[in-house]
């Protein structure tokens, strides 16, 4: 990671630690950097979802660009995966999505992404990180004709939708479909794409304000659309995130599906149907260990990465893997997509329901999720703390004590100034009684910001 851009772009609080000058500067160097060697105008999209300040940031990132010289082509509110779609599929320069995903309504992020409809490279945002800093000579500004353009490209967006609804194998009709869309981009989109495809669609958490993004809805706050489901007597429902690059589902019964168990349905119905490359599912250290031992059961293999949707793509396509993700619901599936694509993970896990014409619930049972608690700790520094030895000796007895029975695991945030302590155990209890302990440690050095 480097000093500004983490695993999922560039994110701070808007207006303290990430700045409208940073965004002007990241403008001015995507659309100068592409432009340098260019025999055409450099195009740039941009998308952003429903946060306030994403407009803020959507108007410096498009100065900073037509400053340099690029034309900026705007998707307004929209998915992340719908800007990786449009910048592989219609020959643009680069793509950018302005969303801090699942975090607070005041917090914001800057994600790059690449002519490949992928993560930008590392060097690419060390070299931003640089000008930012003032580390590189300035760059000159684009004059006259040569002076970019921004045009409204809504277009695109109608596009994408398109193409999520052609993927679709069977109709939905008949089916009870809730959507829970964040008050994110995912209410710009999700339910016109069941709609086209028959499903009765019942929405909740679709009218953004600016500020209610992600608050107490959403893939973070699963139990609302649990509750809903229940209420309503749905068929299943499906939980997005801020940018709707996840999706957590809820069965017919109210029970979370998530990203492990969609993982083990969608990969054992692809492995049945001879569409899962090797045989193997990529997953991250934070799967749960009754995913992989429900894999063992039906010869279904797996591989493990860092903790991260950009480490888990770059196994799949090192490996030409069909299926990847997250336990938090980040899933790749890397025939339709380069990034997490939460609406289209709900059309696929629709397949796999429609086509065995079973529940949800009787998909997901015959994975045993073994207790799991994480507790994220504050810290001033994440690589003190975690390499302190009284921290490393902790874990170490945590993990014996385990032994085949659990795991702990304990890991820096990619995006915050946090700890993350994972215990799995064979019960509730266990799991509290080892994640309190490390915690108590980390507390006794002094490490945690209270």
């Amino acid at each position: 990671m480097g000093k500004y851009f983490g695993t999922d772009g560039f994110r701070g609080e808007a207006n303290v630690n990430l700045t409208v000058e940073h965004a002007f500067k990241v403008g001015r160097f995507i659309g100068w950097y592409y432009g340098q060697n260019a025999d055409h105008k450099v195009r740039v999209v941009i998308g952003k979802d429903t946060r306030r300040s994403s407009y803020m940031f959507e108007d410096a990132l498009s100065a900073g660009l037509t400053a340099s010289g690029a034309d900026v082509y705007l998707l307004h509110v929209t998915t992340t995966p719908s800007v990786s779609y449009i910048t592989r599929t219609e020959d643009f320069d680069c793509g950018i999505m302005i969303s801090a995903s699942h975090n607070p309504f005041y917090d914001n992020g800057i994600k790059l992404i690449n002519a490949q409809g992928h993560k930008m490279e590392a060097d690419v945002e060390a070299k931003i990180e640089a000008y930012i800093d003032g580390e590189v000579g300035e760059i000159p500004y684009a004059t006259k004709e040569n002076i970019g353009r921004t045009v409204d490209y809504s277009a695109g967006r109608n596009r994408y939708i398109g193409r999520l609804i052609s993927l679709a194998t069977r109709s939905f009709k008949g089916k009870r479909v809730g959507l829970d869309c964040s008050n994110g981009s995912a209410s710009s989109i999700a339910k016109n794409v069941f709609d086209a495809l028959g499903a009765k669609t019942y929405v909740i958490n679709s009218e953004p304000d600016g500020t209610n993004i992600n608050t107490n809805c959403g893939s973070t706050h699963i139990e609302v659309l649990q509750a809903y489901v229940k209420d309503n007597n749905l068929d299943v429902g499906f939980a997005y995130d801020g940018d709707a690059d996840r999706c957590l589902a809820v069965d017919e019964n109210g029970n979370v599906v998530d990203g492990d168990l969609i993982l083990y349905i969608c990969g054992k119905y692809l492995k049945e149907q001879g569409r899962l490359n090797g045989d193997t599912i990529v997953t991250t250290i934070m799967s749960n260990l009754g995913l992989y031992k429900a894999c063992d059961k039906v010869g279904l293999k797996y591989e493990k990465t860092a903790v991260g949707d950009k480490y888990v793509y770059e196994n799949m396509l090192q490996n030409n893997y069909s299926l990847g993700g997250e336990q938090s619901g980040h899933i790749i599936f890397s025939k339709y997509a380069t990034t997490g694509d939460g609406i289209l993970t709900s059309l696929l896990l629709m397949e796999v329901m429609l086509e065995k014409k079973q529940l949800l619930g009787t998909l997901a049972e015959e994975v045993k999720i073994f207790p799991q608690l994480l507790k994220n700790v504050r810290v001033a520094d994440k690589k003190t703390a975690r390499e302190n030895p009284a921290v490393v000796a902790a874990i170490a007895k945590v993990t014996e004590e385990l032994g085949e029975d659990g795991r702990i695991l304990v890991r820096e945030s990619g995006t915050e100034p946090v700890i993350r302590v994972m215990v799995e155990a064979a019960t509730d209890e266990l799991c509290a009684k080892y994640v309190d302990g490390v915690i108590d440690v980390i507390r006794a050095e002094g490490l945690i910001v209270e």
